[in-house]
């Protein structure tokens, strides 16, 4: 416990460096770019594409027939632009996630070792692209269960329980590898991970629940279609910011466990007896005249 709070309090502080609140911009730059170019061109066509999905289902079909019928004809025209909103958010995470794993994670790392751990070895026992492949398979893997899980949301305390962990466990299996991809090999990796499982967990899940802050800004109601485009892109930097703060989060945590690992003398060989030489000399065979059965020649 002592360990993570340390790290925690370091990686806040370490959110103020200057250079970390210019690495946050870069990866809200493309996002932002992104954000933006799809609501331009695709903004439209996806609303009228969610609209006519629902209303071919009978009993949203019933739902909105019912909405009309006690006044309410104008959540009708807000339904499908606020579900396109619900859905694009989780995706958004996911995508400032995969940006800060791939643009600012190595950054950051490579702070927190200069400053903190200058003489801790890089063993590089991973490469860049083995952790963007399994980056990107385990956020495809991550999206996956969040879509099956949409059904339990409606369950009250599910929605504020489920995306918080999924993500959680995201950032948990994203970050924890990529922070020991350069210093530690393949095998202090595999120990370090092991060892370290429910504090690296802990860590992801309250990332995971930092992650949903930001969605309070989507609290305001039809206000939110209305500045959807730049809420995205304030949501996206809060995101980067936060994510950026369980990168360092699980720097300052993962490079001191490794530097303590190190720092542990290797395992004592278990004793083994020592036999003589003399008890394991086989008995001399007898010499050959010696030997029964065979009869002795006589001398010539």
């Amino acid at each position: 416990m002592k360990d993570l709070l340390d790290a925690c309090w370091r990686a806040a502080a370490y959110c103020l460096h200057p250079r970390v609140i210019l690495w946050s911009l870069l990866p809200l730059a493309v996002a932002a770019a992104m954000v933006l170019a799809l609501g331009w061109w695709y903004w439209e066509p996806a609303v009228a594409a969610v609209r006519a999905t629902l209303e071919q289902w009978a009993l949203v079909a019933s739902f909105l027939g019912w909405l009309d019928s006690i006044g309410m004809a104008s959540l009708r025209a807000l339904l499908a632009p606020l579900l396109l909103v619900v859905l694009a958010v989780p995706v958004v995470v996911m995508v400032s996630l995969l940006l800060v794993a791939w643009l600012m994670t190595p950054a950051l790392v490579r702070l927190v070792a200069q400053r903190r751990f200058p003489a801790l070895e890089r063993k590089h026992g991973a490469g860049w692209w083995a952790g963007a492949f399994r980056s990107l398979a385990l956020t495809l893997l991550a999206l996956l269960l969040l879509a099956l899980s949409v059904p339990l949301w409606l369950v009250p305390p599910m929605v504020m329980v489920l995306p918080p962990l999924l993500w959680g466990w995201l950032t948990y299996q994203v970050m924890s590898f990529d922070v020991l991809a350069a210093h530690a090999s393949r095998d202090e990796r595999v120990q370090l991970l092991r060892e370290q499982r429910w504090p690296l967990l802990a860590i992801g899940v309250c990332a995971g629940y930092l992650g949903a802050a930001p969605a309070l800004l989507w609290a305001a109601g039809a206000l939110t279609l209305v500045f959807a485009p730049l809420l995205l892109v304030v949501s996206v930097w809060l995101y980067t910011l936060v994510f950026a703060f369980s990168a360092l989060w699980f720097a300052h945590f993962a490079l001191a466990a490794l530097q303590r690992q190190r720092a542990q003398p290797p395992a004592a060989a278990p004793d083994v007896e020592l036999v003589p030489d003399a008890a394991l000399r086989l008995p001399a065979e007898p010499a050959a005249d010696a030997r029964p059965g065979l009869p002795k020649l006589p001398a010539p």
